[in-house]
Order: structure tokens, then C-alpha cells, then sequence
């Protein structure tokens, strides 16, 4: 139990702890081996190598002259934002941007993981709040501050044993992940084959048999395309404004919810709900609204406004009954035999919304209005084709969702066993059994042929 755990501070069990240079690499508009690890590169215990910057292996050198980065090694955000932890568990030639921290354990008292999982605790995080420097409008942690922490510390073969059930736990939510981009990727592949590129429309009008379908279903694609305002356009389909295929409810005012921040009545979704999640951070509302403003599992939602790199974008809510904020249209389809069909199309829309919303960007915001939707077009297939779509992905999209579902329950336990596994307030043997029946899949290569499986 924790009581027979010492609590030490973290400078007596790491071997290396470093700040970054404070001040920028200069960077390269090329790829090179050297990748500058920047603040939003950290976060939610992962360092994820996509949108690094680049820069010479003189500079690289130059900006390691205190520590290379290696395998292992935890790094923390000091600020913008504070408190974000991630392990470095590549071999990539990376360095340190600035505003983050390197922690380099004593293997000999500590194990990289356990640390990992004691920086993302409400222990550690409450530490970082705490020690958030003054004097500046940006919360940050100072550097002195940054050797300070203190944790608990089990006996080495007993970290490795926490690690590695908590570790178990990420690394399936991982893999649920990843075979959710595989199902996405194998339901666009389709829809595009289908709806933009009219592959068997072209191969029946080169007098071919549509690869990979049946006669039915081809005999429910037209032999010739012709010309429309968007283009060749297969016979019979009819140009229809997107706007036409559903009905787009906007979310109300956040201030009409009355929100609270103490968990009372359901959440509120913002976009970053859509993002993240429900976080400390949601607010709650048990203001009786309208019920158009009332979301369940599987509304399809569509965030109009923000970032339109990382904003403008379609989801399936999977977080149960919550209420809707504005800038997010709830998607409500015309016709029942068109929700796929819909989900699909708005996805793979996302490029021509961003740009869209990038031409009307101000402060970093843009959006897409009714006004876009009314303009864009698309060529709309019969309602029996439509049936056969339905019939060709449903079980792709109803998969991602499951996965999706089954993911929010393994967070669930994780985050309940990790402040109990670190405290000590719950011993190893009771955690086990939670964790053992979950299915161990070892790479992406399984993952996907799991998704190709149904």
C-alpha cells in the first residue's frame, strides 16, 4: 500500500533533467532527419511525429549540446499548454522546441513508464498547477520548478507491473484507433469509387463488368455520363444542393444553457467536446431547451466554424444524451436510406470545406455557412442505389462506431485504475482481472485485417 511507498522528488530519480533552448531553431522549408518536437506535438501521453518542423544537422547539433533525445525519455510542456506528457518511443533523430522538458529516468529506481503515468495523474497534474509561474497572462510552469515534483515510488518490479497494465489498456485503445482509420478509409475508398470518380459508370461504359460487384448492383449504375454545371455527371442523377439532403440544425448560444461547472444535468458540446471529449473543462446545463438541441449516440454533427485545418470537420457523436452548442449543425438526413450516404459525402467534403472556411478566415476562425451549402452541389444517385450503398458500408460505419464505444469504456477504466494503482489504494492482483480478458493486438497489420474482416 502507499503508506509503505516513500514519496521522493524527481530529481533523486532521474539521472537527466532538461530544459530546451529558449529560443527557435532556425527552420527549413524541406525535409531532413532532424525533427523539432514542438508543444502541440506532446499530449495525452503520446508525441506524435506529424506537422514537425525541419532544420540542418548543424543546427540539430547546436540545439542537443545538453542531451540528444532518446528512446524512453518522458517530455513535459512547460506552457501553451501547460502540463502535457508524452514518451518517446521512436527512433526518429528528434530535439526539444521550446516551452518543454526532458526527463531522462535512473532505471535503477525508476521505470520511463511509471513516470509517464505519474506526470498524466491528478497528483502530478495538481503539482504543475500549483507551481504555475506568475507575472505572465500564459500559464507555465517554471524551470526550477520542474525538478521539484514529487511522486510515489513502489519497488522497481512493482512499477513495471503497474506500467504494463495501464500501458496494456493505451496500447488496445491504440490499435481500436487505428483500425477505425483503416474501416474510415475503407468506407471512403468505396463512396469515392461510387460517387466521384463513377468507376462503374466508366466500366460499363467500356463494356466491363464493374470490378468487385455484383450484376445487381451494377445494373442499378447508368452506361454513359453527361454533361452537367459540375460536370460529366452520370445519367439520371440530379444535381442537389447539399443542403437539400438534410436538414442542418444550428446549436444554441452557450450562455442560454446556463451552464454550470459542477456536473449538473447533461454536457454541453462545443467543438472542442468534439475534439476531446467530455473534460473537466465541459460545462453542464439542466435548463429544459428545446428538444432540436438535445443530442443522442449517432448524431451526425458538423462543426462549421473554427481552425480549418483542425475545426471544420463531420462526427458521430458516441458520448450519449448532451445538449448542442452553436457552430455545430446537428446533420439530420432527408431520407432514412441516405444517412450513410450523407456521413460519407460530408467526410470526404472536409478539403473543400477547409478551403472554404480558410478563405473567409479572421484571427485564426473561418466557417462555412447555409450559404456554401446551398451553393455546393452534388450528383445524387437514385434511392435504390442508395439502398445498395447503405448495404455496402453499414457494417464499416456501425464497426467504427462499436470500436468507438468499446475505446470511451477502456479510457473509462484506465483513468479509474490509474490514480488507484499509483496511490496504492488498490493492489495489483484487484487490477489484473479488469484488464485480462482485453484482447491483445500487436500491431496495425492486425488491425487491419480486423477491419478488412467485416
Amino acid at each position: 500500500m502507499s503508506c509503505n511507498w516513500p514519496r521522493v522528488q524527481i530529481s533523486e530519480v532521474c539521472e537527466l533533467i532538461v530544459d530546451c533552448v529558449n529560443k527557435t531553431a532556425p527552420r527549413v522549408d524541406y525535409e531532413t532527419p532532424f525533427k523539432m518536437l514542438r508543444t502541440p506535438n506532446i499530449k495525452g501521453g503520446k508525441i506524435s511525429l506529424n506537422d514537425c518542423r525541419f532544420v540542418e544537422e548543424d543546427t540539430y547539433e547546436k540545439w542537443t549540446r545538453r542531451a540528444k533525445v532518446l528512446r524512453d525519455d518522458v517530455l513535459l510542456t512547460r506552457e501553451a499548454p501547460m502540463g502535457e506528457v508524452g514518451i518517446v518511443d521512436f527512433d526518429d533523430t528528434v530535439f526539444l522546441g521550446q516551452r518543454i522538458m526532458q526527463y531522462r529516468v535512473d532505471r535503477s529506481q525508476l521505470d520511463p513508464h511509471f513516470l509517464l503515468y505519474s506526470f498524466l495523474s491528478n497528483d502530478l497534474q495538481h503539482q504543475f498547477n500549483m507551481h504555475e509561474g506568475s507575472g505572465s497572462v500564459v500559464s507555465h510552469i517554471r524551470v526550477p520548478d520542474c525538478s521539484k515534483f514529487e511522486l510515489n515510488l513502489p519497488p522497481l518490479t512493482i512499477q513495471k507491473e503497474i506500467a504494463g497494465v495501464l500501458k496494456k489498456l493505451d496500447r488496445k485503445i491504440t490499435v481500436n484507433q487505428q483500425t477505425n482509420q483503416t474501416l474510415e478509409q475503407m468506407a471512403q475508398a468505396i463512396f469515392k469509387s461510387w460517387f466521384v470518380d463513377f468507376d462503374p459508370v466508366k466500366a460499363k461504359m467500356n463494356g466491363e463488368q464493374p470490378e468487385g460487384m455484383d450484376a445487381a448492383t451494377a445494373s442499378l449504375f447508368p452506361e454513359k455520363l453527361v454533361e452537367s454545371e459540375q460536370g460529366l455527371i452520370p445519367e439520371g442523377w440530379v444535381e442537389t444542393p447539399l443542403y437539400d439532403i438534410a436538414e442542418y440544425i444550428n446549436g444554441a448560444a452557450y450562455k442560454k444553457f446556463e451552464p454550470n461547472n459542477e456536473g449538473i444535468g447533461l454536457p454541453i458540446v462545443k467543438i472542442a467536446e468534439l475534439k476531446a471529449g467530455i473534460t473537466q473543462k465541459t460545462g453542464f446545463s439542466k435548463v429544459d431547451m428545446p428538444a432540436k438541441y438535445r443530442l443522442e449516440d449517432n448524431d451526425m454533427l458538423f462543426s462549421w466554424s473554427g481552425n480549418p485545418d483542425t475545426s471544420i470537420d463531420t462526427f458521430v457523436w458516441a458520448l450519449g444524451e448532451a445538449w448542442l452548442n452553436q457552430h455545430i449543425f446537428k446533420v439530420v438526413p432527408k431520407s432514412v436510406l441516405s444517412r450513410d450516404y450523407v456521413l460519407c459525402l460530408l467526410k470526404f467534403m472536409r478539403p473543400v470545406f477547409a478551403e472554404i472556411a480558410r478563405d473567409k478566415q479572421t484571427t485564426g476562425l473561418g466557417h462555412v455557412t447555409v450559404k456554401d451549402l446551398k451553393r455546393l452541389t452534388v450528383a445524387l444517385p437514385s434511392e435504390e442505389l442508395l439502398i445498395k450503398f447503405n448495404e455496402k458500408v453499414s457494417a464499416i460505419i456501425a464497426q467504427n462506431f462499436s470500436l468507438v464505444k468499446q475505446n470511451q469504456n477502456l479510457e473509462k477504466l484506465r483513468d479509474t485504475l490509474l490514480p488507484k494503482l499509483l496511490s496504492g489504494e488498490i493492489e495489483l492482483e484487484i487490477s489484473k482481472p479488469l484488464v485480462e480478458p482485453i484482447p491483445w493486438l500487436p500491431d496495425l497489420e492486425t488491425s487491419k485485417q480486423e477491419a478488412e474482416a467485416v
